[in-house]
């Protein structure tokens, strides 16, 4: 049985410095979260391949406490940075987390995907930690509707499980016409794609 005040450390947040996007920043979060306690193998391998351009629009889809957007955001200071996820208390975590670290170009909302996102804004990089079991059916349509949301010459970036390698290639590429694989670590795989304006006439 805990006691009283074991409950009450567990209810405090969890803190922990992190450098992203080549600063140190201060990260809370708290247990149900993903990786609370640390930023995670796969979102470190993807933000060692992440190319942002200092005034891109970046959006992070499914941030979690923030991580990647967070980098995206002091990356790109003259962008403005959407971080969605559909668990509210990963955005109250983002939200804070921005305000703590004075991320003042980015914010977070809740959204499942695109959903809520205003259907105006588009992108010129996207990046995303995708869960191993999100699903194919949502898998799908997150990648459809991220390409739809980039502007041309936009990149989307993913980091996935070496099981999903494979599918993310074949889906990747029908979806946007190309695939790259940048890294694949013991466990995970850094995977770019990039949207290309289809001629609708290759005669002009």
């Amino acid at each position: 049985m805990l006691t009283p005040e074991q409950l009450a450390a567990l209810r405090r947040d969890i803190v922990f410095n992190a450098e992203l996007g080549g600063r140190n920043l201060t990260l809370h979060s708290t247990w149900g979260l993903f990786s609370p306690r640390e930023i995670d193998e796969g979102t470190r391998l993807l933000l060692t391949h992440l190319e942002v351009q200092p005034d891109d629009d970046c959006f992070d889809l499914g941030c979690g406490y923030g991580a990647i957007g967070l980098a995206m955001a002091a990356l790109a200071p003259r962008g403005r940075t959407l971080m969605v996820d559909k668990d509210f208390v990963a955005v109250d975590y983002a939200t804070s987390n921005l305000e703590f670290n004075r991320l003042e170009n980015a914010g977070a909302q809740l959204s499942n995907g695109f959903d809520q996102v205003d259907p105006e804004l588009r992108f010129d990089l996207i990046a995303s930690n995708v869960p191993a079991k999100v699903g194919k059916e949502l898998l799908a349509l997150l990648l459809h509707d991220a390409h739809a949301r980039l502007r041309p010459g936009g990149r989307l970036y993913l980091v996935t499980i070496n099981g999903l390698r494979q599918y993310m290639k074949r889906n990747l590429t029908e979806v946007f016409g190309n695939y790259d694989k940048l890294k694949q670590g013991p466990h995970y795989t850094v995977a770019l794609a990039c949207r290309f304006e289809r001629p609708d006439n290759p005669d002009h």
